[in-house]
């Protein structure tokens, strides 16, 4: 009896260890559903290169135990070709698809999202949002099956002004963004945030444009110098920004920038040494991290020759991680109900993923474009300039309310 109880004792400890660990050693595929090719497709390709790199660095070690497989699908930044992607991704079996650059493709995934788990119960699918920033995502368009690593558009218009607020040398605000629902988002946003925090600010002009469609910003830079603009709110990133910045240096306009996206793919060549002390962003990491994180992005560097600008894409492994971990498992609605509160440390300091409506919150950095020195070293594009932080914003200085009234299964 003592020989039968202690196997059953043995068989009953061994099963709790593997239960303890019911997704250790199992595969998840991340089907990353992308613009590849066109005007911003060295953005894709450049976070493409980073979902890889950081999944060599989880596989390593991670505390759930799994693997990650990270597959590429080009969307062509179309909202009807995405839809596409997300069927075919589907019908490989991916549970956790994830996109970030454009707000228009989103709205379209997570709209599918919602349609095909509400259809299909038990081959529910997960969205990893990285950078689209629409605030409708997690307010009046929230989902229980899209989570928001970015801090979106209320959130960093917030930081942004409280930064703003206090120079005095700002007088006269040109808006320029790309016409669809983030540019919109950005220029409502900093009126109403101007409006209340500097009434004495005005907007001498606004314009939308194209998204990635426009190879000549000197026309709008010529309207920018003729509105006697000193300062220029934009949210635009990629080839829109790049572009924006070289007609901007061509013109010497030299009045100041406030962007989200400087340190994106091209905008740090085409700025070069131009730009020093006047062109800002406001994100939630900078090139100068330090710690482990700063030792990624060097190796990243040298790995690729090219510069690793979307963290947010850590803050996706790194949650994801430790959700399956406390689900122990990869099964999509108990990683999300695990992804819901959790609070984890990043390489900013303590994040959250705020229940109510899936946006993550997290610190913020203003930063400005300067030359690099010992304090700030990272080269960006090699160019000898870098983003170097001015001021840090702790998570309730730019967390936002929300209207989200979310739906959760069961």
């Amino acid at each position: 009896m003592k020989l039968t109880h202690k196997l059953i004792t043995t068989a009953a400890l061994t099963a709790l260890s593997s239960a303890a660990f019911a997704q250790a050693g199992e595969t998840v595929k991340i089907v990353m559903i992308e613009a590849f090719s066109g005007l911003m497709a060295p953005v894709g390709s450049n976070q493409l290169k980073t979902y890889q790199f950081l999944a060599e660095k989880y596989n390593a070690n991670n505390p759930a135990k799994v693997k990650f497989e990270i597959v590429s699908i080009d969307n062509k930044l179309s909202p009807a070709e995405s839809l596409n992607a997300l069927q075919s991704a589907i019908d490989q079996g991916a549970r956790y698809i994830t996109q970030g650059n454009g707000s228009s493709v989103a709205g379209a995934l997570i709209e599918a999202v919602n349609k095909h788990n509400d259809r299909n119960p038990g081959k529910e699918v997960v969205f990893l949002n990285y950078s689209a920033v629409d605030p409708d995502f997690t307010n009046s368009k929230c989902s229980f099956w899209h989570f928001r690593f970015d801090a979106d558009t209320s959130m960093k218009i917030e930081s942004m002004t409280t930064f703003m607020k206090d120079k005095s040398d700002i007088k006269k605000v040109y808006l320029l963004n790309q016409n669809y629902s983030h540019g919109h988002q950005v220029a409502k946003y900093a009126k109403e945030n101007l409006a209340r925090k500097r009434p004495d600010i005005q907007i001498v002009g606004e314009d939308l444009h194209p998204l990635a469609q426009v190879r000549d910003f000197s026309p709008y830079i010529a309207k920018i110098k003729a509105s006697g603009a000193d300062t220029v709110i934009t949210g635009n990133w990629g080839s829109d920004l790049s572009l924006l910045v070289k007609a901007a240096n061509e013109a010497g306009y030299t009045g100041k920038f406030y962007t989200y996206y400087t340190g994106v793919s091209g905008t740090p060549t085409a700025l070069g040494k131009n730009g020093e002390g006047r062109v800002f962003q406001i994100s939630y990491s900078h090139y100068n991290m330090g710690g482990k994180f700063q030792k990624w992005m060097e190796e990243f560097n040298a790995k690729f020759k090219d510069d690793m600008y979307t963290n947010s894409i850590d803050n996706i492994f790194n949650s994801l991680t430790l959700a399956m971990a406390k689900a122990k498992s990869t099964d999509p609605v108990k990683v999300a109900f695990a992804l819901e509160g959790l609070k984890f440390q990043s390489f900013a300091g303590e994040n959250e993923m705020r229940k109510s409506d899936h946006q993550l919150q997290q610190t913020m950095f203003m930063t400005v474009w300067q030359k690099v020195d010992k304090k700030y070293p990272y080269s960006a594009e090699n160019t000898g300039m870098t983003l170097a932080p001015v001021q840090k914003f702790e998570p309730y200085v730019a967390s936002t309310p929300t209207s989200c009234q979310m739906k959760r299964p069961g």
